[in-house]
């Protein structure tokens, strides 16, 4: 099927790639506003232009998309997910003219593939649209200038390098070999016959040097006064060092990037279900609240770029000193939260090391207060160039090659309970974000929200030594200048966002819940169940039980979650059981990757039915109270998903795999002294071949996909704007792809071949192989078939079918893959290994995909 703009003609892979186009393409733009005046929509237009190649001779074909699925009777769409599901760059759809009507406008605009017809609610007042460019004209985005330059001074494409194989050569050398191996192997003689540019280390890192990179690493020093003193009676002093990064600068890096184009956003939006907007749905964070509201307070077509801020403690050495680094990453809401999460895509970049220190020139008593100011004072002046850039806004080229007026804004920061209670200055038995008495927290209470205005306000009259009864109440630090205090339109206390890995799988799951069942019905009673689970091939079998793990991952949490219903099944009380459930539901709906109100209402009831049922364990002596941190951090979940989306976007297991690339690499590259320099070094090398990996990956993308020419074209808006699309049918750094259907695999070879039917019969306990066969025969053939099987025949079999299934978009992006096996017992000879028990899988048929298999409806199980 072939995709083409109605008014350009522009070819696209999609329909969602057209609706692209249309919204970025001013001219088109401009002529979709006129047709929608005169009545057609924008679909029925895009419709009338696609042809079938493979049905455009067929009678009566119409190419009309039809939805995958309908809400059920009580309004909520089925899970079943059983079709097709290609998630595309969700970018917003053309907006309408502005009307008198200063209310806003809901927009049906089809998301190809979905598991429901996403309605899109834009804005249409002419002071709050957002994201418009503010340059006349498309201009060069970095990838561009650099290619130019190239032509111009005739260099090669690899550039500082003479070609591909050294390039490939060089990018090996970065990554795994250090200074001293790349000089040794550089003196090889065989080495040496190839001819390289460079002959030693220092001529390779030369070459290095040269390649185009980020914003460069700069040192300051903060001087920090104690108040324990030395011999001759002075206060002892410290030097620490802060290395940052201008994070304007990063952000430039990340909103011009090409390669980004096809998962970015400039503008918020409001998705739903359905037309009827009875539904929201949250993924991205531009679908959620902060960013809607945020427009508000900005002036008309600014384009906000969501800032995403993670820092972590982490350890650098493991068996010698106690060597430490305090990263800090930077993102931005705009790039999609699926590139976000990978490493590869350098769509997180390091803006910092913040200094760590003993802090011994303070005594015991004041030294964990200094620690957070010393902390603050840090990151005040990493994020100061945030100030101006907030408040009046930066002009930057944009991924698409428009030039926008951006206003980066703190929106979220990423961190655990401990470094949460850090960012806010407050004691760790209090809530980072409400101001909720200690003695509540395991109530399901509703608390008033701490207030940055109010906070600060306390802090300057405790400054002033105005004693305020409810700057105790609140368990505020004496942190007199914390850093959020002059970023504009920011409110800390709302940028905190769900932590799944340790609040959740760590806390609420493994260190409490787990730990209460232990107490119910004893650590070897757990063990046995566990060993006793059946064996799945979706599900972890603990062979060992649990209680011998010392050291656990995200992973096996989530492992262990999902058998642990059926682990406690009859080892509890039946309220006992209810509480487990309500905790295990509350995570899946916690994980998930797309949110409507339907499961946040969910979400929302889990909580409830935990606080209901949670006095059991009260009864039966598990706990005394429930006034734990993190159980009742999870109580704002809810707020958190409605603000900023789904929490798969904010986990902080991100953060802990960028150490392994920011921190633990870069060390190990150092030669453990003065190390942070050598990191920083280190580091920008790295980038620089990754930014050069990026625009030779652009290049190879552009001549697959070259822009249009319009050197002919008089008309500056359409010129301007031709070759927006330029992108649509191969996005970079994600090549397009059709949109995944159902299908299997086998082995190459059967695993059983020439089985008799007796042989199926006993071995397979297939009794009904022959008549099922035939009839399944009969059903498929249009004509009688010729030949039919009988009991003198011979059978090839596998042991097993793996199916390739569409994208759950609750759940993953990725394609989802299971596997029905049929497998005999097979007996062992000797003593020494017990037989293998069969194993024979059960399936789900689904005889009409339009209906809800979980109603139980026109399903047959197979065996």
């Amino acid at each position: 099927m072939e995709w083409r703009c109605p008014y350009c003609f522009r070819a696209a892979n999609n329909e969602s790639a057209v609706t692209r186009h249309i919204a970025h393409t001013p001219a088109c733009a401009e002529k979709w506003r006129e047709e929608i005046a005169r009545g057609p929509s924008v679909n029925s237009a895009i419709q009338s232009t696609t042809l079938d190649e493979d049905e455009d001779n067929v009678p009566g074909n119409t190419n009309t998309p039809s939805p995958s699925h309908v809400l059920d009777a009580d309004g909520d769409f089925p899970m079943d997910f059983g079709d097709d599901f290609m998630p595309t760059a969700p970018i917003q759809p053309p907006e309408l003219q502005p009307t008198r009507n200063r209310r806003p406008t809901v927009e049906e605009v089809e998301d190809e593939g979905d598991v429901f017809q996403r309605a899109y609610e834009s804005f249409d007042e002419p002071q709050l649209r957002a994201g418009q460019p503010c340059s006349a004209s498309r201009v060069e985005t970095i990838l561009e200038e650099w290619r130019e330059r190239q032509q111009t001074f005739g260099e090669s494409e690899y550039s500082p390098f003479m070609g591909a194989d050294e390039w490939e050569l060089a990018q090996w050398l970065s990554k795994n070999v250090n200074q001293t191996a790349t000089d040794d192997f550089l003196k090889l003689s065989m080495t040496k016959k190839n001819g390289l540019s460079f002959h030693n280390n220092r001529a390779f890192l030369q070459k290095i040097d040269a390649l185009p990179t980020g914003p460069d690493w700069s040192c300051e020093i903060m001087t920090v006064v104690g108040d324990e003193k030395d011999e001759d009676g002075k206060l002892l002093t410290e030097d620490l060092e802060l290395w940052m990064r201008d994070p304007v600068e990063c952000i430039k890096q990340l909103m011009g990037n090409p390669l980004f184009k096809e998962h970015m956003a400039y503008t918020p939006e409001r998705a739903y279900t359905s037309a009827k907007g009875t539904a929201r749905v949250l993924d991205e964070m531009w679908t959620g609240n902060w960013w809607w509201d945020i427009h508000k307070r900005l002036p008309k077509g600014a384009c906000v770029s969501g800032i995403i801020l993670s820092s972590d403690k982490t350890k650098l050495s493991n068996f010698q000193g106690d060597k430490t680094a305090w990263p800090v990453y930077l993102t931005i809401g705009n790039i999609s939260k699926e590139i976000r999460r990978q490493p590869s895509k350098h769509a997180t970049v390091l803006v910092g090391y913040l200094p760590v220190s003993k802090l011994t020139c303070f005594s015991d008593k004041t030294r964990s207060l200094e620690g957070y100011r010393v902390f603050h004072k840090a990151m005040a002046k990493i994020l100061e160039p945030l100030i101006s850039a907030g408040k009046n806004g930066v002009e930057m080229v944009c991924s698409d090659g428009w030039k926008r007026l951006v206003f980066p804004i703190l929106a979220a920061y990423v961190a655990d309970y401990p470094e949460q209670c850090l960012i806010a200055c407050c004691k760790q038995n209090r809530c980072p974000v409400c101001r909720v008495s200690p003695n509540d927290r395991g109530n399901l209470v509703a608390s008033l929200l701490r207030d940055e205005t109010a906070t600060l306000k306390m802090l300057e009259e405790h400054r002033l030594r105005k004693e305020s009864a409810q700057f105790e109440a609140d368990g505020i630090h004496e942190v007199y200048e914390p850093f959020w205090k002059q970023l504009p339109h920011t409110n800390i206390f709302q940028c905190f966002t769900p932590d799944l890995l340790h609040q959740v799988y760590k806390g609420v799951f493994k260190d409490h819940l787990v730990s209460w069942c232990e107490k119910l019905i004893g650590a070897t009673e757990l063990d046995a169940r566990f060993k006793a689970m059946g064996v799945f091939p979706a599900l972890r079998h603990f062979r060992k039980g649990i209680s011998t793990v010392s050291q656990w991952t995200g992973t096996e949490y989530k492992e262990m979650m999902r058998i642990f219903m059926g682990v406690m099944a009859g080892a509890v009380k039946p309220q006992v059981l209810t509480v487990v459930k309500a905790v295990i539901d509350f995570i899946y709906h916690a994980e998930l990757q797309l949110h409507t109100s339907i499961t946040l209402a969910a979400l929302q009831n889990a909580l409830e039915v935990f606080h209901k049922n949670k006095d059991i364990l009260r009864q039966l002596e598990v706990r005394e109270h429930f006034n734990i941190p993190k159980l009742h951090m999870i109580q704002h979940y809810v707020d958190f998903i409605w603000a900023l989306g789904s929490p798969d976007g904010y986990n902080t297991e991100s953060p802990e795999r960028l150490h392994i690339d920011f921190a633990k690499k870069a060390y190990r590259a150092s030669n453990k002294r003065d190390y942070t320099e050598q990191m920083t070094l280190w580091l920008q090398r790295q980038e620089a071949v990754a930014l050069r990996r990026s625009y030779l990956q652009w290049l190879e993308t552009e001549r697959v996909c070259p822009p249009p020419d319009s050197e002919s074209d008089t008309d500056s808006d359409t010129s301007d704007s031709e070759d927006d699309l330029a992108g649509e049918e191969h996005p970079v750094g994600n090549p397009a792809a059709p949109s995944p259907a159902i299908s299997y695999a086998v082995a190459k070879r059967p695993a059983h071949l020439a089985l008799t039917v007796a042989q199926l019969q006993q071995k397979y306990g297939a009794v009904d192989i022959i008549p099922a066969l035939t009839d399944f025969i009969k059903s498929r053939s249009q004509k009688p078939p010729l030949i039919l099987p009988s009991i003198h025949d011979r059978f090839d079999v596998y042991n097993q079918l793996t199916l390739r299934l569409p994208p759950n978009p609750f759940l993953s992006d990725k394609i989802h893959t299971s596997r029905i096996r049929a497998v005999p017992e097979i007996v062992r000879t000797g003593v020494r290994r017990a037989n293998t028990p069969a194993v024979f899988d059960t399936a789900l048929i689904v005889d009409k995909p339009g209906m809800n298999p979980q109603l139980g409806e026109d399903i047959r199980r197979r065996r």
